[in-house]
């Protein structure tokens, strides 16, 4: 398909945002009216410069309060139509978008818009032009694609057809089965954006929240594959308005803005090669050829496969000397052995259970370069698959860089990918099992010396990650489109200074876990440790265990810290949740913290931080307990507020 995006989606001047939208290697862009009329060259000009960059300019928009109007202002609105159509044919752009009128003088009469649509078509069709009529969720009489459609079909002008708008029709909870049945000549456009589910006026979500497909929660791969399955073959489009993509720089949202697409092409494409009739549908050879034939139709992304993640197999941290001496005595009070040192490099392994932490102190390699101006932070990601290269090339299929380190002698090779904000995520063979990796690379100290040395940890839970306001969407696309983590719910949660917005992602069995987390105000110390870390950073990292109450008074024994607990949160605790008197003054001992879902129990407490940063979190999971304990977070962060840590 050939993919474009409206100008209003990126930040930046004209020039600027057609520059990044080539960059990112779209086929064409959609103009928007404001973007044209507050640039300072002429419309050949900014055809040239399109062209010039190799992109099209396939609808110019919006054409506004046309259709159902009093004679009189309908007479105007032909004049005006016709100034657009001049300015059109300068910019040698052939549709124009006209979208449901939202003026209090709008007469809700299907037959007179049919009619007034029918005469500026005719007059388009003088120039070899086309219009899209556009149903706006907010339309004054307009608001829904059927009766966009009805109007469309009333009309009866070779020049007229339909544009549909995912966001418009998906916000108001329309179906879009019904587009399947509009014949697809008839559509002469297709947007696409996505949302999270908010409750708020539609008009305010629409123009201020809009997100990429895959960010947000809307049925995207449904949506279009109701379009394809009507015989759409025109461009895949996204029209997104979001406050923070034009605060964000433009070249990144482009990138983001690609992948999202080919994202959502893969997805349908899925669909369509493996269909699965819904109920109601007996006749699964028929659905069959149905879906068969869009491909025949058309093409769709195929990338590789998602990868097949089994858990994360180390973390790697960047330190200097000095902060890595000192980390050092921390994991040796979290139960964390040396078993290792790297054989070329300054570089150190630690392991309990089935953990593995990496410190790398290397001079001038890519860890310390990029990461220790504020002394130690986690700088790759490992996570354990049967096919790696697969797993890199799924990565760079969806926009992501490939990184390949220099190796030593005999050392293994672990392909990986940069992420959103600079670290690595590498790729980690599964074939090379528990040991293998590190019996390469590393001079493992003798097994029998673990014995004894571990307080019980088992294995990485999940890792939090801190990032700024404008990559937490990116985060959610990268993690869906690369990693095949999907995502769970929003929550927001209260820091003494602002909020924190948090949400996971996780693949099907719970074995990789990451949990997002933004904060729009500065004064949090979610914001502050971003900032320190250049808008992305781990700010803590979770280990499960067994027994919580005896991990904990081992690592206590060991000298180790925890962030402690009011009083109060254990006498409001035992109001909210029945539980045992005596289980809840254990907890009140240890400073451990609770939580409970209908699936199960979430017991956790918090390590003091590392330096002003990097902290860990003890969890124990009781039964199918699916959360990360985020009642429980502000609590943490009052605590960490009144002690300044």
């Amino acid at each position: 398909m050939r993919r474009t995006i409206a100008t209003v989606s990126l930040s930046g001047t004209l020039p600027e945002k057609l520059e990044a939208i080539a960059a990112a290697r779209f086929d064409g862009i959609e103009l928007f009216e404001n973007d044209f009329v507050n640039y300072k060259g002429s419309a050949s000009q900014v055809r040239a410069m399109a062209s010039d960059l190799g992109l099209s300019i396939d609808l110019y928009q919006p054409f506004r309060d046309f259709e159902g109007m009093p004679d009189a202002q309908f007479r105007r609105s032909l004049e005006r139509a016709e100034r657009k159509f001049d300015l059109m044919q300068e910019l040698d752009v052939s549709m124009v978008l006209c979208c449901s009128n939202t003026s209090p003088l709008t007469i809700d009469d299907p037959d007179l818009a049919a009619a007034q649509l029918h005469e500026l078509a005719g007059r388009a069709a003088a120039r070899n032009l086309r219009v899209g009529f556009e149903a706006l969720a907010w339309g004054r009489a307009t608001n829904l694609y059927g009766q966009a459609w009805e109007i469309v079909r009333r009309a009866d002008h070779p020049h007229l057809g339909l544009i549909l708008d995912s966001f418009h029709t998906l916000s108001l909870k329309d179906d879009p089965a019904g587009i399947a049945g509009i014949p697809g000549h008839k559509i002469f456009f297709l947007q696409m954006a996505d949302a999270p589910l908010l409750s708020m006026d539609v008009l305010q979500w629409a123009r201020h929240y809009r997100s990429f497909p895959g960010q947000g929660q809307f049925d995207m791969a449904n949506f279009l594959e109701q379009v394809l399955l009507a015989g759409y073959t025109g461009p895949l489009s996204l029209e997104i308005f979001n406050d923070v993509f034009r605060e964000t720089p433009n070249r990144r949202i482009a990138v983001d803005a690609m992948r999202s697409l080919l994202y959502l092409e893969s997805q349908v494409r899925d669909r369509l090669e493996h269909p699965a009739p819904p109920d109601g549908k007996p006749d699964h050879a028929k659905y069959a050829e149905q879906r068969a034939r869009v491909l025949q139709r058309i093409e769709l992304y195929s990338p590789p496969p998602l990868p097949e993640i089994a858990g994360l197999s180390y973390i790697e941290f960047a330190a200097d000397e000095a902060s890595a001496a000192q980390f050092d005595t921390l994991l040796q009070q979290l139960g964390f052995r040396r078993a290792g040192r790297h054989r070329s490099k300054a570089v150190v392994l630690y392991r309990q259970g089935d953990i593995n932490l990496i410190v790398n102190a290397q001079p001038n390699s890519f860890a310390r370069s990029r990461f220790e101006t504020h002394g130690l932070s986690v700088c790759a990601l490992a996570v354990r698959t049967a096919d790696p290269e697969g797993a890199v090339g799924r990565a760079t299929a969806m926009q992501s860089k490939r990184y390949d380190g220099p190796i030593g002698p005999y050392e293994q090779r672990v392909p990986a990918v940069v992420s959103p904000g600079g670290s690595l995520v590498s790729f980690v063979s599964s074939a090379l099992g528990p040991n293998g990796l590190y019996e390469a690379d590393f001079v493992l100290d003798d097994e029998s010396d673990a014995a004894g040395q571990g307080v019980g940890l088992q294995q990485i839970d999940h890792v939090a990650l801190g990032l700024a306001v404008d990559q937490q969407d990116t985060w959610i696309l990268f993690s869906r489109a690369v990693l095949g983590l999907e995502p769970g719910e929003s929550l927001e949660l209260a820091d003494p200074f602002g909020l924190v917005r948090s949400r996971g992602v996780a693949n099907a069995d719970r074995s990789m876990r990451l949990v997002l987390n933004v904060s729009p105000g500065p004064g949090t110390r979610t914001a502050r440790t971003v900032a320190a870390g250049g808008g992305v950073t781990v700010h803590h990292i979770a280990l499960n265990c067994h027994d919580i109450f005896d991990t904990v008074a081992r690592m206590r024994a060991r000298g180790a810290r925890f962030v402690p607990i009011s009083g109060n949160y254990y006498d409001d605790l035992i109001t909210r949740i029945d539980l045992d008197e005596h289980l809840v003054a254990r907890m009140r001992d240890a400073g451990i913290l609770f939580d409970r879902s209908q699936a199960g129990d979430y017991f956790h407490i918090y390590t003091e931080s590392f330096n002003d940063g990097l902290f860990f979190e003890v969890v124990q999971r009781v039964n199918a307990y699916d959360g990360y304990g985020a009642t429980n977070a502000p609590a943490r962060m009052a605590s960490q507020a009144q002690r300044g840590a």
